[in-house]
């Protein structure tokens, strides 16, 4: 008979060690996840990699449904002690462990970033930093900086005419080295393709010339048949060394992108991208123009047109004139137009 109870005791003490050994098999490799998307990210900040915050912001977040259970997970393999700031993607139905490897390797999500048209660094950089967890002050200087940009070899007027405007994927934990390093790489693919090198060559422009004098017709219409002949006008224009005078050139002088009408007074504006007082183009481009406007360019008609100005339906298509003349005619139109449209508005408030 005791022999038979002690027997009972060890199968009972069998049975609770293989239920506990479920139970924890199932806490720890089970599905730990409580969220209803497929993903959920959550960014582990520089100074921010100790473990009871690392615990408490996965808790805010509403990832875990035992999150002390990451905590106990880590600690055999010295995960508090090496966990790297990064911004992770936990999916959903992802277990304990699965999360804690994820941690210890380090490796940050994926993430996009969507980069259209952009005017200035101060855009640049506030664009970086709602991609990414990086500090908006060194981001702004470190593209500001002619020191750091040298390893890239451009410098700060010239660092967009390596930005082509499109959507780059990088790890969200990536430095501001890296993404400069990534934009400047895909901008030179882009120009070794489709033989857009050899056009520059013939336009007797550089590189960097070309991206500039795109970023000024990008800002003039939205109208590629019209983008075309104002390429031409411009380069009509620095072939008999004139003065672009590019109205867009004055808005980004005065840092005022909202400004609707260009008046007398504002071109005068002292600046190296005023190109109404200064000859030939500004020293770097005045937007990120998209790659369509690049090749328009580059494959710009030839035409003797010297002058345009905006047609007075106002339908944002231009004039375009050979003579000062016809030129004067289609001006006086568009601004008789204009102050009778501006009166208008006046009187409507």
């Amino acid at each position: 008979m005791p022999t038979e109870k002690k027997r009972n005791n060890s199968l009972s003490i069998i049975g609770i060690l293989c239920i506990t050994a479920f139970i924890g098999a199932w806490l720890f490799a089970g599905p730990a996840t409580i969220f209803p998307e497929k993903s959920r990210k959550i960014t582990i900040k520089k100074f921010e990699t100790n473990k009871s915050i690392v615990l408490a912001n996965f808790k805010t977040a509403g990832i875990l449904r035992f999150t002390a259970l990451l905590g106990i997970a880590g600690a055999p393999i010295n995960l508090w002690d090496n966990i790297k700031p990064g911004t992770y993607e936990i999916k959903s139905g992802e277990s304990i462990i699965d999360i804690v490897r994820l941690l210890k390797r380090g490796r940050s999500s994926e993430i996009k970033l969507v980069l259209n048209k952009v005017r200035t660094k101060e855009e640049l950089t506030k664009l970086i930093c709602k991609t990414f967890p990086l500090d908006s002050t060194s981001v702004f200087e470190f593209i500001n900086s002619d020191d750091s940009l040298s390893a890239f070899n451009t410098n700060a007027n010239q660092l967009f005419t390596n930005i082509i405007p499109n959507t780059y994927i990088f790890y969200a934990d990536a430095t501001i080295n890296k993404i400069i390093q990534k934009l400047i790489n895909e901008g030179t693919a882009f120009w070794l393709r489709d033989n857009r090198i050899g056009k520059v060559q013939s336009s007797g422009m550089t590189k960097e010339e070309v991206y500039t004098l795109a970023s000024i017709v990008e800002e003039e219409t939205n109208f590629d048949s019209d983008k075309y002949k104002i390429a031409s006008v411009y380069i009509n224009r620095l072939k008999k060394q004139m003065q672009l005078q590019a109205c867009p050139t004055i808005k980004y002088a005065m840092n005022d992108f909202t400004i609707t009408r260009i008046y007398e007074k504002y071109l005068t504006t002292p600046s190296p991208y005023n190109t109404y007082i200064n000859k030939g183009l500004p020293p770097g481009p005045i937007c990120t123009p998209s790659p369509k406007t690049i090749d328009i360019v580059l494959n710009a008609p030839k035409t003797d047109y010297i002058y345009f100005v905006a047609k007075s339906d106002f339908s944002g298509y231009h004039h375009f004139s050979s003579s000062y003349e016809e030129h004067t005619k289609y001006a006086n139109e568009y601004q008789k137009e204009l102050d009778a449209h501006q009166l208008k508005k006046q009187q409507e408030k």
